[in-house]
């Protein structure tokens, strides 16, 4: 018996090696579907509810997106898949026109979890940028729940975070700063050693399959590990100009003041509401 440790031990560390070795190799594609559940609360005296469930029922139908996450051990890309229903979501209904439009909506992110940083294509007010900032690792909190996400085995983490942002004033006179809380929780999958996840969320044990943040879900429909007929290749962004993640929010506060104006401005176009969801 004693003779055969040594065999043992070299085998067990032989084992290690070529897990890391795989790990270190993998490629993957990862697809997303996302949903998302919100109200739009207004004067039942001025629109009939029935059209106004058809409104919330047209956005949320629209706000059905797919996208797909490219990966390689240490970068990954995010982007929405290309469809004919295409740009924000919008619906009509007793002479009001209502639009909701992601932030992310036609951009392209990439994320290097090796140097932390990350690159983003992204469009404002018919300009193009090109934010450059380092990433920020959310405080996770792991869970010992698991449950099945498609054909894998996922385990539970959350965090929370106070962030601060900006909202319209009641009368629609003026941005207020306010103070939010921001409730995130994922299904990750150690299956697939990786520490990526769609949109900006990283720094699992494993490839996030499943996000729930406030009314939005993104869920992994599909998953190509090492395609060899298509193998995976990163793009990095690079059109627009170069901006920090603090400067282009300077220009989105910008943005909604803008668009607070022309709703100030014009009583004949006051009947048109934009609401912007995302980072």
């Amino acid at each position: 018996m004693k003779s055969l440790l040594p065999f043992l031990f070299i085998l067990f560390f032989l084992c290690l090696g070529v897990q890391s070795s795989s790990a270190q190799g993998i490629t993957g594609r990862a697809y997303y579907k996302s949903s998302s559940s919100f109200s739009i609360k207004m004067d039942s005296t001025k629109m009939a509810p029935e059209q106004i469930a058809q409104i919330q029922a047209s956005l949320k139908k629209q706000m059905e997106q797919n996208y797909v996450l490219s990966f390689t051990q240490t970068e990954s890309t995010w982007k929405k898949e290309e469809s004919l229903g295409g740009g924000p979501a919008t619906a009509a209904a007793g002479g009001a026109v209502f639009m909701v439009a992601s932030s992310g909506e036609g951009s392209l992110l990439y994320k290097n979890i090796a140097d932390q940083s990350y690159v983003q294509e992204q469009e404002m007010m018919g300009k193009e940028y090109l934010i450059q900032d380092k990433l920020e690792a959310p405080e996770w909190e792991l869970s010992e729940e698991i449950k099945k996400v498609g054909n894998y085995t996922a385990q539970k983490a959350s965090f929370t975070r106070i962030i601060d942002a900006k909202r319209f004033s009641t009368g629609m006179t003026e941005m207020e700063n306010v103070k939010d809380t921001l409730q995130v929780t994922v299904w990750f999958t150690p299956e697939i050693p990786v520490s990526h996840g769609p949109e900006n969320y990283f720094g699992l044990p494993g490839l996030i399959l499943e996000v729930q943040n406030q009314g939005r879900t993104l869920i992994c429909e599909k998953i190509e590990l090492n395609p060899s007929a298509e193998p995976v290749v990163i793009e990095r962004p690079s059109k627009g100009k170069e901006i920090t993640q603090a400067e282009f929010r300077v220009v989105q506060e910008e943005g909604m003041k803008q668009m607070m104006n022309r709703y100030q401005g014009k009583p004949g176009s006051g009947n048109r509401m934009e609401i912007r969801i995302g980072n």
